[in-house]
């Protein structure tokens, strides 16, 4: 199926020539018939290609054909990109002149004639290869079909939801496994469970609901999930897992290094996942097995390895139980899934279910296969239709007996011709791979797969992504805040089907170069360099490739980019050599592509001959070591895409940048040395511009190199992020930041304002107050974060972004913020060292409580965090100067300079989660009764908390709850009381409405003395944290001893308790308890006999007791624990010093002593 890249760089070619652009070139140079002719004859040929489509599997010649055009559409691409680089060199070189002069500079005159001979010479060659195409056409009878018109699909619902979260029918088959691996097999610490089925059934889906489990969470100290790859390599495998586990991934591993693996999993319960394990397994696979599983055995006992896999002969060979077999959903089940995916909850005529069921029975029950099938029904909206599709569709010749995926090849042959090239590109990544939305999108352009008559690229490659999703071509992985999808992965069957449609236009080398030959082309990508660089002789032998793509993972993809990695590899003076060397190689002998992907190669120096790849559209040279650009990249004229996110030792852009004239995508987040922005910038059509820099420096400032604000004016396009840095050391900050124009920006998403003023003369600082009102954004701003600002006042435009979602405000001086409750979609709401702030709003109560009454208050609030602002007195405005509450009416009394009066404070209606730290004279703000996610207190005051618990139910404050008749925080999850000076007992009255809690942190509380006898109403309670509360009195808190106490309590952890002897009785009755930890008891002597009643105690931890001399008898009634600890105990650690075989507790696996 390669017609289908020739169609769309085809497609790309006559939109070309029939731009403004190719008349004006073709009207200079008198070429106005060639392009016209050439038009004419590829949009012929275009005609039937579609018809060759379907007879080249039984004609070899029209296979033949087919590939002939393909390099020819690909000459030719080449011939008018040459014509559109040479015509921007003109205009960079001329500028908007008239014609004639435009004529004149359009090259130096002494090249004019021989361009002009040399390029006529090529345009007859293409024409003439094509015209003979065109002929040979005449041998194969095929038929013209019109041209498929490129648009996007029109939906029923344009919101419709094409992400299916529920997964339907798998509730039995989940506890099933989910038994699989709590049971404890006497004999091994591992085992190995398989869960065996035909491609599409669910067996990813299902590993995954039950690796996300809550009790699998729980149960297992360490989950990791990995993908096995077609090709079974046990150092891949090895490099994953580690991976995995410490998110540390490791580079070619030797064989005497793989021992790493066993360090990583002792003396822990793991949980494994394999998934897609081979579809078959030789003799040397199964040997390659027996030495990773000798890997795996190190485990604690209970440690499960879940293996997923189409093969009986691999699951029976790797299983130690019996294999699970997953079987397709039941009937009602998959007429219910084919149902949704064709008509999303509309009513239907009861006719179609007959056929429906049918269609189901074609479908084998199996889950991919009928949400593919669905989603082609959803264009069919009669029984007539339905009917035909399933007689003449689903027939057996077309499906046979081979599962799933001839439905995914009837479902490809059923795109539209623009999704399909889109599609089979993406085979060029390897399975599992995840995949970036906007990098998909970029690379899709750079191929000039992406026709836009209005400029609207992005927008229209962005409706095929969601489009192939919505198909389930694609599988969502990611979302952003706002849930859009941002990454995504191909399902291992569409990923087979890809490569098999285009079995040497896309090729992924994973290690080897075995099957490289001069027939393979277009578009290569790598696991990483050095598996070109050790092919590199072969490899160069490709000179049309137009794609080079590099796999590997960011370097800093689950760490901050200040920080450099620790595990990060030296790169030594030879490596470097030959790496420069194989480098300049690629770029002399890949003089066709239009992608290429560098990053993460901890390159130092881009060669100079980088303007040799005059096609470029895509550059990433992202996290290398690079500190200044070759100035020969602005030579690049084709370029789109250049990624440099990063790059953090970068000090600056190239000065001419302006030249680059196709430029759309500057990716420059993450570059901390950049000193400032290169004067015309704004002379581009930026779409992405994440960052921007104002210069420090007043000798790089004063430079003509040197962009201000001013570059924004024009950049109306930016959209995404925009993060504009250093404002504070702008010279004339009122002028400037008019002329930065961001309120005309309405694509832009994300804005991050900071001034960075340490080190400035406070002088400038006046300015700051005008310089924050002239960056008024645009009123569809989402997000909006502002840092350092140094004027008094906030800006009057805030309650102005009614779409703002999210609100990060640090380091500024003021004492009030704006009526932010006039934000409707606002969810996240962030202060943090706000050391001047006295109260949040400027307005007072009665009015906001007023309005409250007619909507709810911040109706979409989520979370809220206030750090560190230490004069935050209250919410409301500072002239209520007393505050009490009335505990029978949960009202505040409010006594101001004119009047005084009861009013019910109002709630936060959506708030699930509140951190307070550092906010110790807050004493009033809105209740928050609904909190779910949690709630942290840290060096904050209790009123705040009193208020919320003590409410009353009536009418006002009960219609914000989420249900009128709970009480306050009673579907609170997790409670953590950080540095509470006053605290001195917990709340019988508030325990008792803690109904959810399962989660209670309680540290460095110096007056806390006792806990509730009320402790014994929080049933949910898995886990409890006591630390460095010295008064404390765990022994004689009057609790009954704790017999009622934290029945459902799986974790307890006691730190620094140093007059402690012994261990409270109360302990000995937490019959479920699995993990206990003791740290720092300097004065425990001895530890009871009853703790042998712990049954379910899986880990134990004694840490820095260096007193306790002996471990007690009832130890050996311990027939759960896996994991035993001792640190710092050195009378231990001398009694104990190398196993625990005399004292009977061999049956521990795991035992540590230092």
């Amino acid at each position: 199926m390669a017609e289908a890249f020739p169609f769309g760089v085809a497609q790309d070619i006559i939109g070309r020539l029939s731009s403004t652009t190719f008349e004006e070139i073709g009207s200079i140079w008198g070429f106005s018939d060639d392009f016209r002719k050439l038009k004419d004859t590829i949009s012929t040929i275009l005609a039937l290609l579609l018809d060759a489509e379907e007879q080249q599997n039984m004609n070899r010649q029209v296979k033949d054909w087919i590939m002939k055009f393909k390099d020819a559409v690909y000459d030719a691409d080449d011939l008018l990109t040459d014509f559109s680089t040479e015509h921007s060199r003109g205009e960079v070189m001329g500028g908007q002149k008239k014609m004639a002069k435009k004529v004149r500079t359009f090259f130096s005159s002494s090249n004019q004639l021989a361009f002009f001979l040399k390029m006529g010479r090529k345009i007859n060659a293409i024409r003439k290869r094509l015209d003979e195409i065109a002929e040979e056409s005449n041998n194969f009878q095929l038929a013209e079909r019109p041209l498929q018109q490129t648009v996007v699909t029109e939906y029923r619902d344009r919101t419709r939801p094409f992400i299916h979260e529920k997964v339907l029918g798998r509730d039995e088959d989940k506890e099933n496994i989910i038994d699989l691996l709590l049971k404890i097999d006497e004999e091994e610490n591992v085992s190995f469970i398989s869960i065996v089925g035909v491609g599409g059934v669910g067996k990813t889906t299902l590993a995954q609901c039950v690796y996300n489990d809550e009790i699998v969470n729980t149960y297992f100290e360490l989950r990791m999930w990995v993908r096995v790859s077609d090709v079974f390599d046990v150092r891949t495998i090895v490099e994953k897992i580690i991976q995995s586990a410490t998110g540390w991934k490791p580079e070619n591993l030797s064989i005497d290094e793989q021992y790493k693996i066993r360090k990583v999993l002792e003396r822990k319960k793991y949980l494994l996942v394999l998934d897609d394990m081979l579809d078959d397994m030789s003799n040397e696979d199964a040997e390659k097995w027996s030495n990773l599983k000798s890997f795996l055995m190190g485990g604690a006992k209970g440690s499960k390895v879940l293996i997923t896999t189409q093969s009986r002969l691999v699951a029976t060979t790797t299983s130690t139980v019996s294999p699970y077999f997953l079987d397709g959903l039941l009937q009602d089940q998959s007429w219910s899934l084919l149902k949704q995916m064709a008509f999303e909850g509309e009513d239907i005529d009861s006719k179609f279910e007959a056929i429906g069921m049918e269609i189901v029975q074609k479908c084998r029950r199996v889950p991919l296969a009928l949400k593919i099938i669905g989603r082609m029904l959803y264009f069919k909206r009669t029984v007539d239709e339905w009917l035909d599709f399933k007689d003449k569709e689903l027939t057996f010749e077309k499906l046979g007996e081979d599962g799933v995926l001839p439905i995914l090849k009837l479902s490809y042959d059923h795109l539209p011709l623009h999704l399909k090239y889109c599609f089979v590109y993406c085979s060029m990544f390897p399975k599992d791979y995840e995949i970036r939305t906007l990098t998909l999108i970029q690379l899709w352009i750079a191929q000039g797969f992406i026709q836009s008559l209005d400029d609207k690229q992005l927008e229209v490659a962005h409706e095929y992504c969601m489009d192939l999703l919505w198909r389930s071509f694609f599988l969502k992985t990611k979302e952003d805040y706002l849930g859009n999808v941002i990454c995504f992965k191909m399902h291992d069957l569409f990923h087979d089907l890809a490569q098999s449609l285009l079995t040497t236009e896309c090729k992924f080398f994973y290690f080897n170069a075995q099957n490289v030959n001069e027939n393979v082309g277009g578009h290569l990508s790598f696991p990483n360099y050095h598996a070109f660089e050790e092919n590199i002789s072969l490899f160069i032998k490709l000179k049309k490739t137009r794609t080079f793509i590099l796999t590997s993972d960011p370097r800093y993809l689950d760490q901050k980019v200040e920080e450099e990695s620790s595990f990060r590899q030296l790169v030594s003076p030879d490596q470097k050599v030959k790496k420069e060397s194989s480098l300049k190689r690629l770029i002399s002998s890949f003089r066709c592509l239009r992608v290429l992907d560098l990053h993460d190669l901890r390159i130092v120096m881009v060669p100079n001959s980088i303007d040799k790849l005059k096609y470029l559209k895509y550059l990433d040279l992202s996290e290398n070591d690079v500190e200044v650009l070759p100035c020969s990249i602005i030579r690049l004229l084709n370029l789109e895409t250049l990624k440099l996110s990063r790059c953090i030792k970068l000090k600056g852009l190239p000065k001419d940048i302006y030249k680059m004239v196709n430029l759309k995508h500057l990716e420059i987040d993450g570059c901390k040395s950049l000193t400032h922005m290169p004067f015309g910038l704004g002379q581009l059509t930026l779409h992405t511009l994440p960052l921007f820099v104002v210069s420090k420096d007043p000798i790089i400032s004063s430079s003509k190199h040197c962009g201000g604000l001013a570059e924004l004016k024009m950049l109306d396009k930016v959209r995404g992020e925009l993060h504009i840095k250093n404002l504070a050391w702008l010279k004339n900050a009122t002028a400037e930041i008019k002329d930065a124009n961001l309120g005309v920006k309405q694509h832009l998403r994300v804005l991050k304002l900071s001034w960075n003023s340490e080190g400035i003369d406070d002088t400038h600082v006046h300015d700051d107050e005008n310089s924050l009102e002239g960056l008024q954004p645009h009123h569809g701003l989402k997000t909006l974060q502002v840092i350092g600002y140094q004027g008094k006042r906030l800006s009057t435009w805030l309650p102005k972004l009614t779409s703002l979602v999210k609100l990060e405000i640090w380091q500024c001086v003021w004492q009030h913020l704006s009526p932010l409750y006039e934000l409707p979609f606002l969810q996240e709401l962030y202060l943090k060292n706000m050391i001047g702030l006295e109260y949040i709003s400027d307005r007072e109560i009665t009015d906001e409580v007023s309005t409250s009454l007619a909507s709810p208050f911040f109706p979409a609030l989520k979370s809220l965090k206030l750090w560190d602002c230490p004069n935050l007195k209250g919410w409301w405005k500072s002239d209520i100067v007393e505050v009490n509450i009335d505990n029978d009416q949960g009202n505040l009394a409010t006594r101001a300079s004119t009047s005084s009066q009861r009013i019910s404070l109002p709630s936060f209606h959506s708030l699930s989660y509140l951190y307070i730290r550092n906010c110790i004279r807050l004493t009033c703000m809105p209740l928050f009764p609904s909190l779910e996610e949690g709630l942290i207190l840290s060096n904050a005051n209790l009123k705040p908390l009193q208020q919320t618990m003590e409410m009353t139910m009536n009418m006002t404050t009960a219609s914000s709850l989420s249900s009128s008749s709970s009480p306050p925080l009673s579907n609170l999850k997790s409670l953590s009381l950080f540095y509470m000076q006053d605290i001195e007992s917990l709340s019988e009255d508030w325990l008792q409405k803690l109904t959810s809690l399962e989660c209670l942190h309680i540290w460095m509380c110096p007056r806390l003395k006792f806990l509730s006898r009320s402790m014994q109403l929080l049933t949910s309670l898995k886990k409890l944290e006591i630390g460095d509360c010295e008064e404390v009195d765990l022994i004689n808190d009057k609790s009954d001893n704790g017999t009622k106490w934290l029945t459902s309590l799986q974790e307890l952890r006691l730190t620094n308790f140093p007059y402690l002897k012994t261990l409270p009785e109360w302990i000995g009755n937490l019959k479920l308890l699995q993990i206990l930890k003791i740290d720092n008891f300097p004065s425990l002597i001895s530890l009871p006999e009853w703790i042998g009643n712990l049954k379910s105690l899986q880990k134990l931890e004694i840490y820095l007791c260096p007193e306790l001399t002996a471990l007690p008898e009832g130890m050996r009634k311990l027939v759960s624990l896996q994991c035993l600890e001792i640190i710092g105990c050195p009378h231990l650690k001398e009694r104990y010093q190398k196993e625990m075989s005399d004292f009977s507790l061999a049956h521990v696996p795991i035992f540590r002593n230092d």
